[in-house]
């Protein structure tokens, strides 16, 4: 078996295709002086472009609401809530839900509703009997006015007297 010593390319190496840089780069500190500029030819990498892999897009989650109603809500992005939401001046919205309330305890507009990176959230709209949402298996929350609270399936939101379920 013979071994085979194997030195790395120098400049000599380079083709005419590959590309020489000079740099400055400065030599070691010497005690008592300060390094000075040097001269140094270095042979530069050449990257070879590849083909571009089509972008994956990241599996958007479906969220439905199911109101004590009836009405049934899929979420197709922001929106609000409320027995007769109306817009602020200004605002753009996707859906707007009405949810009947003989008893008038969900305010005209009670909340805002979106997604955002493929988690549903939801945000009190100064409600008069505000909102409070109950995580599936965890503590439910006062849901602080103008603030968003990330919902997920199987959260049951109660809006005055009334309710959805997040599925």
């Amino acid at each position: 078996m013979t071994a085979t010593r194997v030195r790395p390319p120098s400049v000599a190496d380079a083709r005419p295709s590959d590309t020489t840089v000079v740099e400055r780069l400065p030599k070691p500190a010497v005690a008592g002086r300060f390094p000075s500029d040097e001269l140094v030819e270095t042979q530069a990498m050449v990257i070879e472009p590849i083909e571009a892999a089509p972008p994956v897009e990241a599996p958007t989650a479906q969220f439905t609401l199911s109101f004590s109603t009836g009405e049934t809500v899929v979420v197709t992005g922001t929106g609000l809530v409320g027995r007769r939401p109306v817009t602020q001046p200004g605002e753009q919205v996707d859906q707007l839900v009405a949810v009947q309330d003989p008893a008038r305890s969900v305010s005209k507009t009670h909340l805002e509703f979106g997604l955002e990176g493929g988690e549903l959230w939801i945000c009190d709209r100064y409600s008069g009997n505000g909102t409070v949402a109950h995580p599936l298996g965890g503590v439910a929350r006062q849901c602080e006015a103008g603030r968003r609270y990330r919902v997920t399936p199987g959260t049951r939101v109660e809006i005055g007297d009334q309710w959805f379920d997040v599925s």
